[in-house]
């Protein structure tokens, strides 16, 4: 079976973020990164060359590949932000409603800047995503 590319590295953040070219998209993943920190009481880690990870949990499927990835992430791309809801957002329909200018994915959200969405809402998403993560991998 073969390895998995996007695992935690000892890579700065801090680097990588002042590599950000766009200050609006790098302001923005400094915010994110400081609600992530406080929500998860933890550092933020690189995994790989351009995700940003708080915590981890170890997944096997029943194929039986297995790995360990972050509970909650994020990376400052060049076209948009992309926060990872690790759960996915099929029980988040109500915090994507009142959120704002987004889109989404099987496990990504996509906000081109922070002004485009209401942060109290972000913020309780980001918090439901953690907690739903922690209820389903226990610690």
């Amino acid at each position: 079976m073969a390895k998995n590319k996007t695992t935690p590295n000892h890579g700065s953040v801090a680097d990588f973020l002042a590599s950000v070219e766009n200050d609006t998209r790098r302001d923005d993943a400094e915010t994110l990164l400081a609600e992530m920190a406080e929500i998860t009481g933890l550092e933020p880690v690189m995994w790989g060359a351009s995700l940003i990870g708080f915590d981890t949990y170890h997944y096997k499927y029943e194929s039986g590949r297995e790995g360990d990835m972050f509970r909650i992430g994020l990376s400052p791309r060049k076209a948009k932000l992309v926060l990872y809801i690790v759960p996915g957002f099929q029980e988040y329909g109500d915090y994507l409603e009142k959120l704002g200018k987004h889109k989404t994915s099987v496990s990504c959200l996509y906000i081109n800047k922070l002004a485009d969405v209401d942060m109290s809402v972000l913020r309780d998403l980001m918090k439901k995503s953690y907690a739903d993560m922690n209820a389903k991998y226990p610690k």
